[in-house]
């Protein structure tokens, strides 16, 4: 049997794990998610304002409602809040079936049962997301003791408050682990050699660091600021469909079809309603101007609808807007902007 081969990126649904410490803002970071829907399991979302799937009272219950949007696809974004409850909700499921007990005869056996049981929803979520629905999983972290056998001593990192294997499954699984933390930042009395901290600004990391279990596949930086508009562009970006190999060598058209064929191709001019080829300042901030580019947005049409919506001056370049009306009003909401432009590139 002969496969076809194909070629570059392919758009897919995102799998992230976004874990952090506690009242960090996991739940509030998740729920801007495009179109987002919650499983939530811990109760943490009842005085926000989101869509949610009644609470689970039990381990197949929240396998219910998984496949329950898998076949509907009633939103663009599921939100496990959180995947350390659901972890809980799984092992009393198993003590009710007597695989989750305090033996000490089972040698490991009961977290062998867990990683099972605790893989059947990480399959299930892999069907969401080939449907094209992303999928969220939101966690505590945990502080544990680290040793390395090549390294002097120990030191604490933080990791996700859930067993090792269920855990590893999780961050293996996902396209991105995100860390939500305070960044602090100690400063010395260079007269009294007092210590205070300062800041508490909330960030997440997105790179492996000796402190901490983290990862992306989309060249993030290793610290942004939490807000959701720091990863927009990952979720806006559209992708061309993979170009198929030929595995047959191409039959040649006769010469008159050949030429018809050229007469009602579009000019580019045509195909961009009419508009000169987009040049993108490279002072625009990356997530931005990602976005401009691959939906043929111009400067002047950014500038025209903050103007008319009384935000900036027409006469500012996009560059020069603030970050909050970039990442916050653009790039956060570009579903909402790229409507509007498109339609008035319709009169």
């Amino acid at each position: 049997m002969a496969f076809n081969i194909t070629s570059g990126p392919t758009a897919t649904a995102q799998k992230v794990v976004l874990y952090g410490v506690e009242g960090i803002g996991k739940s509030t970071f998740a729920s801007q998610f495009p179109n987002a829907v919650f499983i939530y399991i811990e109760g943490s979302t009842s005085n926000m304002d989101v869509m949610r799937m009644p609470s689970p009272r039990s381990w197949q219950m929240i396998m219910d409602e998984v496949e329950d949007v898998k076949q509907r696809q009633i939103c663009q974004t599921l939100i496990i809040d959180s995947g350390d409850w659901a972890e809980r909700k799984c092992k009393e499921h198993l003590a009710v079936l007597g695989k989750w007990t305090d033996s000490t005869n089972d040698y490991g056996a009961k977290y062998v049962s867990l990683e099972k049981e605790f893989g059947q929803l990480v399959n299930k979520l892999s069907d969401v997301v080939e449907v094209g629905i992303n999928v969220v999983v939101t966690a505590h972290a945990k502080l544990k003791k680290k040793e390395e056998p090549d390294q002097m001593g120990a030191y604490d990192r933080y990791q996700l408050k859930m067993e090792d294997k269920t855990g590893a499954m999780l961050k293996e699984w996902a396209d991105m682990v995100l860390f939500a933390n305070y960044e602090t930042t100690i400063v010395t009395d260079s007269k009294t050699n007092s210590k205070k901290a300062t800041g508490g600004q909330r960030v997440m990391f997105a790179a492996h660091h000796p402190g901490w279990d983290a990862k992306n596949r989309h060249n993030l930086p290793d610290k942004l600021p939490l807000e959701f508009g720091a990863i927009a562009h990952v979720f806006q970006t559209q992708v061309a469909p993979p170009v198929q190999a030929q595995t047959h060598p191409p039959v040649e058209q006769p010469q008159q079809e050949q030429v018809t064929a050229a007469a009602t191709v579009e000019t580019p001019q045509e195909n961009n309603f009419g508009r000169e080829p987009n040049i993108i300042d490279p002072a625009i901030p990356k997530e931005l101007a990602q976005l401009m580019s691959v939906n043929e947005v111009t400067e002047e049409e950014i500038r025209r609808l903050v103007a008319e919506k009384g935000f900036r001056p027409y006469e500012m370049p996009v560059k020069d807007y603030p970050d909050d009306l970039i990442q916050g009003g653009l790039v956060a909401q570009w579903d909402k902007i790229f409507t509007e432009i498109k339609a008035k590139r319709a009169y």
